[in-house]
């Protein structure tokens, strides 16, 4: 395989030099990092990373080939990938390809062969930056890509990769009627709630509290997305319009917009929380979780409103999970349907069951 010399460009001027895998061309984006060992196609399917240049911590990816059946959505949403090494002969008897063909098919741009150890501890040290991927480096002569390097903001994501229109799942002699409000949906989380008896209906983001509540849910569950959950202000009035109707269980930004709806406020982190090795603790009884964790802003723990915090992040003490019991609503931080991940929080979706259960048999 003939190598091309490609460039990562950060924007703080720092270069390295690799070679591309993927599709050609040229791409601006958020750059992050995951530190899971496996999963690397739920990362690349996951919508979560809409708009970012992800890096992979472990050094080798694509060892057991492309997989569709584990793709968390129809597509990739990255807007480029960045690992040390790529395996160009994947052995697993599920495989249906290579990583470099499917990031081709995909239109997404890959470099390897650059340290991703430094390029991990920069961003840990001076937190998310922009970068650019490029056939020559950019120098600082280029004004006009340093500009539009700078100027690069992940906007309108929820819209991006919610689902256009209503799509139902249906369990055979299903129990309960879930409303899933996908702001950029995994496909696990209606795999975990199929599974536990549930007719699902997976709802646009841009559904209103009166469309969500004609479907006659017996509980409504907020999905994960990409994005700044602040900017989501129609979304945030409706879900003032549901607190209390029904059973409610957030993920993800679901977690966000639901403690902005009952007054919190959120902040972007310096680096986030990204890969499957994220551990929580339960602040009630001190058990530790190891959970699956993809997210770049936080609920304000100082500001939770309404509520009251149920997990911490153990190595930083962030909120990781509010309970509102008063009116049958709880969210989490993490990915309690993993995929890739533990699968230590599974327990929350039968949390979920057993609201709904509870407020048919008060109904």
């Amino acid at each position: 395989m003939k190598k091309t010399k490609v460039y990562l460009t950060l924007q703080n001027g720092k270069v390295f030099e690799g070679y591309r895998f993927g599709a050609d061309g040229e791409t601006v984006g958020e750059l992050v990092f995951t530190t899971g060992m496996t999963g690397y196609l739920e990362t690349l399917t996951d919508p979560s990373y809409y708009g970012q240049i992800v890096t992979q911590t472990f050094p080798l990816i694509g060892n057991y080939g492309v997989i569709p059946e584990d793709f968390e959505s129809k597509k990739s949403w990255v807007s480029a990938y960045v690992v040390r090494e790529w395996c160009e002969q994947p052995s697993n008897f599920r495989s249906e390809g290579k990583l470099d063909e499917y990031l081709k098919k995909e239109g997404i741009i890959g470099i390897y062969g650059i340290d991703t150890r430094e390029l991990t501890r920069i961003v840990r040290e001076t937190g998310v930056m922009n970068a650019c991927i490029s056939s020559k480096p950019v120098s600082g002569e280029d004004t006009a890509k340093q500009s539009e390097i700078a100027a690069y903001r992940v906007r309108n994501a929820v819209r991006s990769v919610t689902c256009p229109e209503v799509m139902k799942y249906e369990a055979p002699g299903a129990k309960f009627t879930v409303a899933l409000w996908d702001f950029g949906c995994k496909e696990n989380i209606v795999r975990e709630l199929v599974k536990r008896g549930c007719r699902v209906f997976r709802v646009p983001s841009f559904y209103t509290a009166e469309q969500i509540l004609a479907l006659d849910p017996d509980g409504i569950m907020l999905t994960n997305s990409p994005g700044d959950p602040e900017e989501n202000t129609e979304i945030i009035g409706e879900l003032k319009k549901l607190a209390g109707k029904k059973p409610i269980f957030g993920i993800c930004l679901g977690h966000q917009l639901f403690a902005l709806a009952m007054g919190g406020k959120t902040g972007k982190m310096k680096y986030g929380h990204r890969g499957s090795n994220q551990p929580v603790k339960n602040v009630e009884t001190g058990r530790v979780y190891i959970s699956s964790q993809n997210h770049g802003y936080e609920v304000l723990s100082q500001t939770v409103k309404n509520g009251k915090i149920s997990f911490v992040n153990a190595n930083d003490n962030t909120c990781e999970g509010v309970d509102y019991d008063e009116i049958g609503a709880f969210t989490v931080q993490f990915h309690p349907e993993a995929c890739g991940g533990p699968h230590d929080a599974n327990f929350l979706f039968d949390r979920f069951m057993a609201n709904m259960e509870k407020e048919k048999s008060h109904a």
